[in-house]
């Protein structure tokens, strides 16, 4: 056998050099292409927000999401004196003019209004102050006062007249606590997917929407919290999802214990008392955070049986009901 030349074995060993490279490139490609994730946490409207963006480094969108969360806080809340709805809910019946933002989001809750019969209603801040839930430890409020909280619930009271808001009654009050974070959430990411970024999740507590699907195509796992389990991290069951949102609405969630029963945040808009109906939560998967919001509210209030018909007669909906139990209760879709 004839030896190699020492110039073929050079061009031999560079050659397989050169695979080696090629073949190490093709292995780590997502981990040198891609950015590691970058993540902001802050908080507004009572709650932890956290963004996570998968397949960018670009810091100022970040930025721009919390910019949104201000903005819209400095909005939508019924407690800080300088919001747009603040100033309704003090007005005496008086006009006051606001921004698109505001108008659309009224808009919204005044269609789910409709929707449900009322069952959602965001004029329900007179009631939901009176009970204070985040507050309260053991009060439950008089017949007579729940009485007279209920006679301002009615979103029918909410005049729109272009960017301008009426409420016919002085002392309705409106609270858009129920669907606020979902229209942030929303907003989240439409101004991420104007600017490019494509993958990544929002959490907002009980909201969590997820940004497009994974380069790599695994699904988001997102876990749902066990009704009255020791932290976020205690999950009852997990669902798999791409570019959808998952909100759970719960009596979980903020609620006092009084001689061994239990008073919730979600208010009947006909009693004025907690739901006690059987469930302890409900979760909307969908492909909006702000109608997410607003369904896993209705659904509760509505009970497993009426509240499985109402989400199974809708397209483009799926719902996890929890019962007293803990057992879960999936729609068919």
């Amino acid at each position: 056998m004839k030896k190699l030349k020492k110039n073929t074995t050079i061009q031999i060993l560079s050659l397989l050099f050169l695979m080696a490279i090629v073949l190490f490139l093709l292995i780590n490609h997502d981990q040198i292409t891609k950015p590691k994730p970058i993540q902001k946490t802050g908080f507004y409207f009572n709650t932890i927000i956290s963004v996570q963006l998968n397949d960018t480094d670009d810091t100022t969108l970040l930025d721009g999401c919390f910019a949104l969360a201000d903005r819209y806080e400095h909005l939508f809340s019924r407690t800080l004196p300088d919001s747009e709805i603040y100033a309704i809910n003090h007005a005496d019946g008086k006009p006051v003019t606001v921004s698109d933002e505001t108008i659309e989001l009224l808009q919204l809750g005044k269609d789910f209004g409709r929707l449900s019969d009322g069952r959602f209603d965001i004029t329900i801040g007179t009631l939901s102050s009176l009970w204070d839930i985040p507050n309260n430890t053991d009060t439950i409020p008089s017949s007579e006062a729940i009485k007279a909280a209920l006679s301002t619930v009615d979103y029918k009271q909410i005049q729109i007249t272009g960017n301008t808001v009426t409420l016919r009654n002085p002392d309705t009050q409106i609270d858009l606590g129920g669907i606020a974070k979902g229209y942030l959430a929303d907003a989240m990411k439409a101004y991420l997917n104007e600017h490019g970024c494509h993958e990544g999740i929002i959490n907002l507590g009980g909201n969590v929407l997820t940004i497009g699907p994974k380069q790599s195509g695994e699904k988001y796992h997102i876990g749902i919290r066990k009704p009255f389990g020791e932290d976020d991290s205690d999950v009852i069951t997990t669902v798999d999802v791409d570019d959808k949102s998952v909100v759970s609405s719960g009596r979980y969630e903020r609620y006092f214990e009084k001689d061994g029963k239990i008073y919730h945040h979600i208010l009947d808009t006909q009693t004025g008392m907690p739901y006690d109906n059987g469930l302890n939560g409900v979760t909307i998967i969908s492909d909006s955070s702000v109608y997410g919001d607003a369904l896993s509210t209705i659904c509760f209030s509505l009970g497993l049986e009426d509240g499985m018909k109402f989400i199974e007669s809708m397209d483009g909906y799926e719902a996890i009901f929890v019962d007293a139990q803990n057992e879960l209760h999936y729609s068919m879709q």
